[in-house]
């Protein structure tokens, strides 16, 4: 079977970031960038373009910054994958991006195998959140009266197991070491569990799990 191969848009306005982005993706045959712009205008252009499977989008720009950009191109393109690639780890600015659609981040400082290895995670549907993101879920929803919610899950246990360990941040492996089930039928269950609540990734399942009370 041919390994899977994804096109990517890089966004940002630095052309020196930009060059060594595509430093780091030509040195896997799983990834080739077909486009590159240098601001969240040129991504909804570019987006409508190329199609492409995964944007790498900077969070601060001119004009239309990253996380606008998020949110419109989401909003038009709701299957394309977005990544935010950052100098800072500020969990504040990374979880706004979180909120308006995207799918992870990755630091600019990171080794290119932590990025091909991250990628095709995301791209994939397997990257897990970190720690401290699902506990910043956590926080910005405990505030939230779960009494008040009369939503029943439509979840099998096992479902709600799994989901569970999701919201904490587990990878697939992790889960399928703690449940003593394949890698496999996790992913087989998370995709039921998307499709039931009809939801995209990982992130939105934390959020949707906190905002309706059903964290065990």
């Amino acid at each position: 079977m041919s390994e899977q191969h994804y096109r990517v848009l890089v966004i940002d306005d630095s052309e020196q970031a930009r060059e060594a982005i595509r430093m780091i993706l030509s040195s896997s045959s799983t990834f080739e960038v077909v486009a590159e712009g240098a601001s969240g205008e040129e991504a909804l252009v570019l987006t409508e373009q190329w199609m492409p499977d995964v944007i790498l989008m900077d969070i601060q720009m001119p004009g239309m910054g990253g996380l606008e950009a998020t949110k419109q191109v989401k909003d038009r393109y709701p299957y394309v994958k977005i990544v935010m690639v950052t100098v800072s780890d500020d969990i504040a600015h990374l979880f706004d991006a979180l909120k308006r659609g995207a799918q992870g981040y990755l630091l600019k400082n990171l080794q290119p195998d932590s990025w091909h290895e991250y990628l095709k995670a995301i791209c994939d549907d397997e990257a897990p959140m970190s720690r401290e993101l699902a506990f910043r879920i956590l926080k910005e929803f405990t505030s939230v009266d779960k009494n008040s919610d009369s939503i029943t899950s439509p979840l099998t246990a096992r479902e709600q197991e799994i989901l569970n360990h999701v919201a904490k941040g587990l990878s697939n492996r992790e889960i399928s070491t703690a449940l003593q089930i394949s890698e496999n039928t996790v992913k087989n269950h998370l995709k039921n569990i998307l499709h039931k609540l009809h939801l995209d990734n990982r992130v939105q399942l934390a959020r949707y799990a906190y905002e309706h009370g059903w964290m065990g």
